[in-house]
């Protein structure tokens, strides 16, 4: 699992008229988040996309707890509890006040696309070894893959030998 937190100061302008943090913000706070972990991890967006390959927001999922208010000084979480498979990759959120009390989850599916054609393509290989270091074997096997075994454990049943 990787987790990365960013810091988020909510300015005036981000709140509506109750005081609260507008709800249209958070998906821009997600994107922060988002940007500033790649970016620490040595990914970056802009040459992602030099690369020809773009990475839209497929799903956005927000649920609000309790109301950011303007000066909070906001903790953006980040995490990635799964590895990116095949063209997607699921960015959890979690946004804290100061007091550390939870204020919103939220998730955004997002899927890697070829920049002239809009269609999706595998996850670029450079993304795949960066970020493999933050999961275990089993976080990274799929629903289809077998465990692995102990080196300790029995051979092989002899129905699977090969037959000289």
């Amino acid at each position: 699992m990787y987790s990365h937190d960013t810091y988020i100061r909510v300015r005036y302008a981000e709140t509506d008229q109750m005081g609260y943090v507008y709800h249209g913000n958070y998906a821009a706070y997600f994107e922060v988040a988002r940007t500033e972990a790649f970016r620490q991890l040595g990914i970056s967006y802009k040459t992602m996309e030099a690369e020809g390959v773009g990475m839209p927001v497929g799903e956005l999922r927000t649920r609000f707890r309790r109301p950011a208010r303007y000066d909070d000084l906001l903790t953006v979480r980040m995490l990635l509890r799964q590895p990116a498979e095949g063209t997607r990759i699921l960015f959890e959120y979690e946004i804290y006040n100061e007091a550390q009390e939870l204020l919103t989850e939220g998730h955004t599916l997002m899927v890697f696309v070829n920049m002239s054609t809009g269609r999706p393509v595998p996850i670029p290989a450079a993304i795949q070894q960066k970020l493999l270091p933050y999961f275990t074997d089993d976080e990274t096997a799929g629903p289809l893959t077998p465990p692995k075994a102990p080196a300790s454990e029995a051979p092989a049943p002899a129905a699977f030998l090969k037959k000289e």
